[in-house]
């Protein structure tokens, strides 16, 4: 079957203004849709990208993140005694217990408070982690009132900038290091030693977590079956990645339900738009469809030549609106993790599974508002479109 595609192309430059608004609002509903797409995405890869794939993490059982779980001494002795763990030259097992809370501070922006999550670390902590750098500063020292800072929650939380001070349970804190960790959600903590941190919380030996490393990851699973089966060892052991992702949960959902709802609503708009601007195309061309329809061309080259020019200029809306969204790629916001009640710090990622998925959306939004225009179009009879004309 031919198709008169050269006529569509010159038609699209002939009437250029009624074309830009049919791109332009597509765009926009696309634009908007991959916007809230990167934020869930956002969210999600700094929880999903922390911790290591050899790594377990052990909790209590039941709690819904490392605040609320409590692992006594005897416990956390016991576990590190297993053969499964990785040990060092001095035969030390690689494991970091941790002590993990919440302190308020207030936001840069509207001075609004916010829960920061601090976390008190051995010096064994930065090698079982694993991709912690320090980018300002240093360490803290062990026994001394220090900190050291994630650099996205110092971007949005006030008193935390290097050299300054802040208060924790009427204790002056001196800030002493800024670090990254490869965007995990470590960046939106702060860390500092967990001896001093217990002293500070009256907890003294008990932890909130403890990570280790593992001989072979397969062999989590038979950890927590031990854990599980130990009287009075109220804990678990998981992955650590999947873990912190399963911390996403509640806000990436949401914010997916979200995107649903918006591309839902702005799509139907989207959809009478391109309905409206193909009909205003099919009114404006009744003459030039009977001449098509007198030189040969077919009802289904018609029907299929204007659905396509209906899907193309979605599909051209669709790319400036993922370009629009790549301008907010990289920029960082945050949201409460509604499992810890804290701030996490985050980057919008506009990835490529994203831009495709818009894509199709847009092309989809085009071809569904073109159809009855084009089923008009190819219906014409010759006579009724010089009549019309």
């Amino acid at each position: 079957m031919v198709l008169p595609i050269g006529y569509n192309i010159r038609s699209l430059r002939a009437r250029f203004q009624v074309t830009l608004m049919a791109v332009l609002g597509i765009a926009l509903v696309v634009a908007v849709v991959a916007i809230l797409m990167s934020m869930s995405e956002g969210f999600a890869t700094a929880l999903r990208e922390t911790g290591r794939p050899d790594n377990a993490i052990i909790v209590q059982r039941g709690t819904p993140g490392e605040a609320m779980s409590r692992i006594v001494l005897e416990h956390r002795q016991a576990i590190l005694n297993d053969d499964r763990l990785v040990r060092l030259a001095d035969g030390r097992p690689l494991a970091s217990w941790e002590t993990v809370t919440t302190m308020s501070l207030r936001r840069r922006a509207d001075g609004r408070r916010a829960n920061v999550t601090l976390r008190g670390v051995t010096p064994q902590a930065f090698e079982v982690r694993g991709g912690i750098e320090i980018t300002a500063g240093r360490r803290f020292s062990p026994g001394l009132s220090e900190v050291m800072v994630g650099r996205r929650i110092l971007d949005r939380v006030r008193g935390l900038d290097l050299g300054g001070t802040f208060l924790y349970r009427r204790k002056e804190m001196k800030v002493v290091g800024v670090f990254e960790s490869q965007g995990a959600s470590f960046e939106s903590e702060v860390w500092m030693d967990f001896d001093l941190l217990g002293a500070y919380r009256f907890t003294r030996t008990d932890a909130t977590s403890l990570v280790v490393r593992m001989r072979d990851p397969t062999q989590i699973g038979a950890l927590d079956r031990w854990i599980r089966s130990q009287p009075g060892m109220a804990l678990q052991a998981l992955p650590e990645r999947q873990f912190y992702e399963q911390q996403s949960g509640v806000v990436s959902t949401t914010l997916k339900v979200l995107a649903a709802f918006v591309a839902l609503v702005m799509g139907v708009g989207a959809v009478f738009g391109a309905m409206n601007t193909m009909y205003a195309i099919v009114a404006a061309r009744t003459r030039e469809i009977g001449t098509l329809r007198a030189i040969g061309f077919s009802r289904g080259a018609i029907l299929l030549c204007f659905v396509m020019e209906s899907g193309f200029l979605a599909l051209v809306g669709g790319v400036l609106g993922c370009l629009l969204a790549l301008t907010v790629h990289g920029y960082s916001t945050g949201a409460a993790n509604m499992q810890s009640y804290t701030e996490v710090a985050y980057a919008f990622r506009v990835t490529p599974r994203i831009v495709a998925s818009c894509l199709s959306f847009a092309v989809v939004l085009g071809i569904v508002g073109g159809l009855l225009p084009a089923l008009r179009a190819a219906r014409l009879s010759i006579a009724a479109a010089v009549r019309e004309a």
